[in-house]
């Protein structure tokens, strides 16, 4: 889910929903993966981005939720309070 407070103090909230669905996977795939180490630190202990990606068969949604933030989602959140999003890309260059 997203969550934005706007300037005004005004709540906007978004719920963003994505299916994931796997490949029935052989003892020795997961044994393999678990072996990797890939899976620490991540939430549902995988990263549709990493070595798990070839275990995806379907996904219904947002990609970029599955990594971590829903981008569609979140900039047309902060777009619709007004907030110049893609007017930002031009001076966020380093």
């Amino acid at each position: 889910g997203i969550c934005l407070i706007t300037p005004g103090g005004k709540l906007r909230q978004k719920l963003v929903e994505t299916r994931v669905r796997f490949k029935r996977l052989p003892r020795e795939e997961i044994d393999a993966y678990v072996a990797s180490g890939e899976w620490r630190g991540k939430a549902g202990g995988y990263a549709v981005q990493g070595l798990a990606g070839s275990f995806v068969v379907k996904l219904v949604g947002s990609y970029t939720n599955v990594v971590g933030l829903p981008l569609y989602e979140t900039t047309a959140l902060l777009a619709g309070e007004g907030f110049k999003v893609h007017a930002s890309w031009l001076t966020a260059r380093p």
